[in-house]
């Protein structure tokens, strides 16, 4: 095993649970996503698959092709995070009809709100597969 492999399982792990809570909560819960988690989930889902291909093969390269998607992922969490909160203006709303991203009815753990969930998972991933990177380099 390389060294540093186990930061590209962990990312891997970390984007297989979001992956699978994401299809929980819209194939079990029956709650459709908004504009804002639809962004989202093109970017969590590929990583699953990449990071999973990465970690099998021990490849480098699925790392560098999979932070680009967690940075991307990253940014429209952390918008959605913001709009949730409160802090960017309503008019700034991605959403004109069906599923308001402002609108956030499931919480859990007393409190937490799915985009803060998904904004951590891809700071997690972002993070995990920069420090692969960097003790992997040349």
């Amino acid at each position: 095993m390389k060294q540093g492999w186990r930061f590209l399982l962990a990312a891997w792990l970390v984007a297989v649970f979001a992956t699978a809570g994401a299809l929980f909560i819209g194939e079990v819960m029956l709650m459709a996503p908004c504009n804002l988690c639809w962004y989202q989930r093109i970017c969590m889902f590929p990583l699953a698959l990449l990071l999973g291909r990465a970690c099998y093969g021990e490849d480098r390269r699925g790392a560098v092709y999979a932070l680009p998607l967690a940075a991307a992922g990253s940014a429209v969490a952390l918008y959605h995070t913001l709009l949730v909160a409160g802090a960017i203006p309503t008019t700034w709303i991605p959403c004109s009809a069906g599923i308001s991203c402002a609108d956030q009815k499931l919480e859990i753990l007393n409190g937490i709100q799915i985009p803060w969930l998904s904004l951590l998972a891809f700071l997690a991933i972002t993070a995990l597969l920069t420090v692969y990177l960097k003790r992997t380099s040349k």
